[in-house]
């Protein structure tokens, strides 16, 4: 009869250590928060980059027409004329109608 030796400490490490290779790299591949979840990350941390950079941009512009205002009168000027239509009061301000607005104004 042959005798059965116990399992030696090196063998059923290296069985255990499979095994929670094993648990893991499923875990890693198939759960949730795996390599699913990395990628979609990713992608989301790409688009928000995008949109810092867009930000970035429109914040660089806002500051440098702040900066354009706060440093004379003539971005002031420049920013009544075209939003509000100023004049100066040595100007002249002139109005050409076109003929579709003459036309109907003679047949009225």
């Amino acid at each position: 009869m042959k005798r059965s030796h116990p399992p030696s400490l090196a063998r059923v490490l290296a069985i255990s250590l499979i095994g929670l290779l094993v648990i893991l790299q499923v875990r890693l591949w198939i759960s949730e928060d795996g390599f699913s979840e990395v990628s979609r990350l990713s992608a989301q941390v790409e688009l928000q980059k995008a949109e810092n950079a867009e930000l970035a941009e429109r914040n660089a512009r806002l500051e440098a027409e702040v900066e354009d205002l706060r440093g004379g009168f003539t971005a002031v000027e420049e920013r009544a004329r075209s939003d509000l239509g100023l004049i100066a009061p040595q100007e002249s301000f002139y109005v050409f109608a076109r003929d579709e607005d003459r036309e109907e104004r003679e047949a009225e």
